[in-house]
């Protein structure tokens, strides 16, 4: 198994610099090839969100969209699935962040009663007290 950083999935998912994208693809389909999965870790996840939503002004439904696609593909494997489909559950319902969202749900696996936060927005999520 290969890990992979933000700037291969963000160039493999966006495609708008053609040398680096298919360089990602090379290498994804090399693995794939191989009988490996490629593993995207949360914090990669993380920040694919934020690059998506805040670089290239990708819409929340179509971030969802891209993630399910993501989760449902047998080639690639995530860091704790059950917390990420959790988090995309709630964050579809929510205007909160997704990063906030997936905090709240690896937390909540990891055993916490809670998450403490100061962020006002994030302290309406389930699991989540006002500090």
């Amino acid at each position: 198994m290969l890990g992979i950083d933000t700037n291969i999935l963000v160039r493999f998912l966006v495609q708008d610099d053609e040398a680096q994208f298919e360089k990602a693809r090379k290498l994804i389909k090399r693995e794939v090839a191989a009988g490996r999965r490629v593993f995207v870790n949360q914090l990669v996840l993380m920040e694919t969100e934020w690059v998506l939503r805040s670089r290239y002004s990708v819409p929340k439904s179509q971030i969802i969209e891209t993630i399910s696609g993501l989760l449902d593909a047998t080639d690639v494997q995530f860091e704790d699935e059950p917390a990420i489909e959790e988090a995309i559950f709630i964050w579809k319902e929510l205007t909160a962040d997704f990063a906030d969202c997936l905090i709240g749900a690896k937390n909540r696996r990891l055993g916490c009663r809670a998450t403490a936060t100061f962020d006002l927005k994030a302290s309406k999520l389930p699991g989540f007290i006002a500090a």
